[in-house]
């Protein structure tokens, strides 16, 4: 298997539902740490390092605009990610195929049972 680097960096960043809201709000457009932080309840500094958990997995960058610090999503990081998950999509789709094929045993199984009763 071909894995990236930082995948490690990207599921330990994408495994918090803060950083993955902050990336909810970063695919609409850039923002702040102020605007980051407003639907949390939590201190700019506490959003500050949820974004450098962020930049080190590569998920975003930050540029420096006067003296504001926005945030940009990158989303080629979780393209490798799903990339990733997408090895195992064979394997989750032969499972529920034969889970699909035992329900359908013990169903006939079931129906049979009852007409001999």
């Amino acid at each position: 298997m071909n894995q990236p680097q930082n995948l490690d960096a990207v599921f330990a960043a994408l495994a918090d539902p803060t950083r993955r809201a902050i990336l909810s709000r970063l695919a609409a457009g850039e923002a702040s740490v102020n605007e980051l932080a407003a639907p949390f309840e939590m201190s700019q500094p506490a959003v500050s390092k949820h974004l450098k958990v962020l930049e080190r997995a590569g998920l975003v960058e930050r540029d420096v605009d006067k003296q504001r610090r926005p945030a940009r999503l990158k989303a080629e990081p979780m393209a490798a990610a799903v990339s990733w998950l997408e090895e195992f999509k064979q394997f989750w789709s032969s499972s529920f195929d034969q889970l699909d094929d035992l329900l359908d045993q013990l169903k006939n199984a079931e129906v049979k049972g009852t007409k001999n009763e």
